[in-house]
Formats: structure tokens, sequence, C-alpha cells
């Protein structure tokens, strides 16, 4: 796609995404059964993503109602193989801890309870993931440029060459200012900034554009983020 074809694109998906912010419109989509807040374009790129790296190992984090840990863990289940998804969560609703432990697919399942910073939480990931490759990274847990820009600088050095950190809700630099009245993160204090400022220091890694470019609508442009070394 080109760039400027690229850029329209992403300007309609803006404007669709400000409007269905008025409804409410990501906060009613499940996932078997769970409450999903990802774009239905999001999961094209993300069921993409495993099937082309078949990771062993996803880290994820931010559980909020369940979906999404349940979403890559379906896709892994659809891979084949033994990979499991790592989910953290500083406070984890006991009902959703319910649901999972539950969970048809909770044998692909592992709960990490705590704040994604604490080398303490970052200790008990690690432990599940040791020896464990290829390994991805999906971030989407605390909004604000400084907590992103923590993670990746944390997480980002799992992630195995040819694998991706993702960060979701990049798309937040882009979306009207009002959008973000009260909140603790908003235009210039975002993943995005947080994907950018990461980009500059680390060279390990860069945008996919192909895979954002190819579904369109997402949360995340600028935000899949490819291990080229």
């Amino acid at each position: 796609m080109s760039e400027r074809i690229s850029a329209r694109m992403r300007d309609i998906n803006v404007e669709w995404l400000t409007r269905a912010a008025e409804v409410d419109h990501l906060f009613h989509n499940r996932w078997l059964g769970e409450l999903f807040f990802h774009l239905p374009g999001d999961m094209l790129a993300i069921q993409e993503l495993v099937w082309r790296v078949k990771p062993r190992c996803i880290i994820q984090t931010g559980i909020a109602a369940g979906g999404g840990a349940v979403f890559s863990a379906s896709m892994l289940e659809l891979a084949g193989g033994d990979g499991i998804v790592v989910a953290v969560e500083p406070k984890l609703r006991p009902e959703v801890r319910d649901r999972l432990l539950s969970h048809r697919l909770a044998h692909r399942m592992r709960i990490v309870e705590g704040d994604s910073l604490d080398p303490a939480t970052f200790q008990k990931v690690v432990a599940e993931c040791a020896d464990i490759s290829p390994t991805m990274v999906i971030l989407d847990l605390v909004h604000t440029h400084e907590h992103v820009l923590g993670e990746l600088r944390t997480y980002a050095p799992l992630v195995t060459p040819g694998s991706y950190a993702i960060v979701m809700d990049t798309i937040m630099e882009h979306l009207p200012v009002e959008t973000f009245a009260g909140k603790p993160y908003g235009r210039g204090n975002n993943p995005a900034t947080a994907a950018k400022a990461f980009l500059i220091e680390n060279d390990h890694f860069e945008v996919d554009h192909d895979i954002e470019d190819q579904v369109i609508m997402t949360l995340s442009p600028d935000g899949f983020l490819r291990r080229a070394r």
C-alpha cells in the first residue's frame, strides 16, 4: 500500500474510532464469551503474526476483563504446539481470575499478578518463559508514555529475533484531544510516543508497516514492532 493511501486510510480509521467511541463500541465485544477490547483488524493482525512466528510464549501485560488473554491462548491452540500466554495484571478481579482458571484454554494461560514494572513481577514472568522461544510481547496495560516506555525497556529484550513487541492503543496520538478528558494520558503522552522514543534508543526493532496496512482498522498504528536484530 502506498504511503498516500495508507495515510488516507488512517484518517478514515481515526474518524470511525472517534464516532465509535461516542457509543462505547469497543466495550461491548466478546471473544469466546469474554469481553475483549480490540478491533477486528488487530485480531487479524495478531492471528497472522502468531501463525507466522509460532511463539511458544506470549507475554501479555493487561488482563482487564480477560478477553485478550483468551484470544491469544486460542490463537496458540489453533497454531498447535505447546505455546502459553503469560498474562500480567496488577489488580485482577476475582471473578475474572476464576473464569480464566476454569476456562477450557486454562492450560494455555499463566496468570502473574503484580505491577508489570516491578522487578519481582518481571522475574515471575521470566521464570514462566524460561528456555521457551520464540517469544512475543503484547503491551496493553497502563497507557501513559512513562509506563509503556518502561514496559518496552523491560520486556522487549525478551522478544526473539523475527518476533514482535506489539504496543496497543498507539491510535491515541491521533484521536481528538477531548477524548482524553480526565485521563492520565492523551496527545503527546501515550503508547505511540513511548514506542517512538523506544525506537530511537533501541535499533534492534523496526515498525512493521506492512501488517498495519494490510488490516487498516487498527488501534496500533506504528505499534507492530518487529525485532530485526
